[in-house]
């Protein structure tokens, strides 16, 4: 197949894009540039598209005999990712801007170019299994397409991958999916002369370089002073703007007096239109239900007793790294809804993330995927 393999600069891709060599398939590397302030966005192991990264993509690529090229996706980029990461937390949502570029960009965007420029397939260093489409050597069928968690946990990626869809992880690689540790795929790195072997990984907000998310927000959108309340309305405080608060944040609420009975205060709820941000004791944050929109279907639901469709003791995840719980799913396709009943009550759970069910014979499978109404 004719590959195009997304290079990040970093370890990961590196290794996958040398594994989609050897499985013999005719290569080409590409790295995004996601910002057009690539030489301000990386500190250390934070921030992604600096100089540095496009350099190391470059490096990779010769030592692996195969062609490179940089792409500008940073207006795609700013529109469908930076600016709805905004508009979300503006609107009172909790966005996951991971999930956003993997869908808009890292698939939708490299995808539609690389198959009008005749590719078969893209591939990628994200952890996770497939098994049909391009991963058999059939891409663009979605006839037995599964994606399953990486055989890594820890670097597990199927819950950021999962909006992506049928049709489009039908034309994906993950060469990585299948590694055993991240200490593994380094010393693969080092073993090919692979100069990013020991480069840091990146984590946090790739475009929040220095880990201030409020800070980002405020300079994005201003302050705006609103009230911090109880949940029966008492004030209890004062804040520069809601969109700087998470549902389920603890710290930094910059109260000065604690709570009557002398337990911790988080965030319960945001309020747009009166700028209040409502705080309260933790089992304010315990949910037995989630309703999820934008439906993803990525198997089959089962038909359940009622007469509905969904799946009967699955899990559901709603962080990309989070304690995946015991639930009992409908959906309905028609509507695009998904309905979970939990199993244990879920904390902190905020509109507007991402929940994937996980089901199967061996409970790693990814069944759909919806965002948090």
């Amino acid at each position: 197949m004719r590959v195009l393999a997304a290079l990040s600069g970093g370890v990961d891709s590196a290794v996958a894009a040398a594994r989609a060599v050897d499985a013999g398939h005719e290569v080409v590397g590409v790295h995004m540039a996601l910002t057009r302030h690539r030489a301000q966005t990386r500190s250390g192991s934070r921030g992604c598209c600096s100089i540095e990264d496009s350099s190391d993509a470059r490096w990779a690529a010769e030592i692996l005999g195969i062609p490179f090229y940089v792409w500008d996706l940073s207006e795609q980029f700013e529109e469908q990712v930076v600016a709805d990461f905004l508009s979300e937390y503006q609107a009172g949502r909790t966005p996951n801007p991971c999930v956003r570029c993997n869908e808009r960009v890292k698939f939708d965007a490299l995808l539609s170019r690389a198959l009008a420029l005749g590719f078969d397939a893209v591939a990628t260093g994200h952890y996770a299994r497939l098994e049909g489409g391009a991963a058999s050597g059939s891409p663009g069928s979605t006839e037995g397409l599964r994606l399953r968690r990486a055989a890594n946990a820890a670097k597990d990626q199927s819950y950021v991958l999962a909006v992506s869809g049928r049709e489009g992880l039908a034309r994906a690689l993950f060469p990585l999916g299948d590694a055993p540790s991240k200490a593994v795929v380094r010393a693969e790195a080092a073993a090919r002369g692979l100069p990013v072997a020991s480069k840091p990984d990146s984590y946090d907000i790739c475009f929040v370089a220095d880990g201030d998310t409020r800070g980002f927000l405020t300079r994005s959108l201003g302050v705006r002073e609103g009230a911090l309340v109880s949940p029966d309305g008492e004030v209890l405080g004062t804040h520069d703007g809601y969109f700087g608060f998470t549902v389920g944040q603890r710290k930094g609420l910059g109260l000065t007096r604690p709570a009557p009975d002398g337990r911790p205060r988080y965030v319960i709820e945001t309020r747009p239109r009166s700028n209040e941000v409502v705080v309260g004791p933790e089992e304010l944050l315990r949910r037995s239900a989630v309703d999820g929109s934008a439906l993803v279907l990525l198997a089959e639901p089962a038909r359940l007793d009622d007469g509905g469709a969904g799946w009967p003791d699955v899990t559901v995840q709603v962080r990309a790294h989070g304690r995946p719980v015991p639930a009992d799913v409908v959906v309905a396709p028609g509507s695009g809804t998904l309905h979970a009943n939990l199993h244990q009550p879920l904390r902190g759970l905020a509109a507007g993330q991402s929940v994937v069910v996980y089901g199967g014979e061996s409970g790693n499978q990814v069944l759909a995927q919806a965002t948090v109404a």
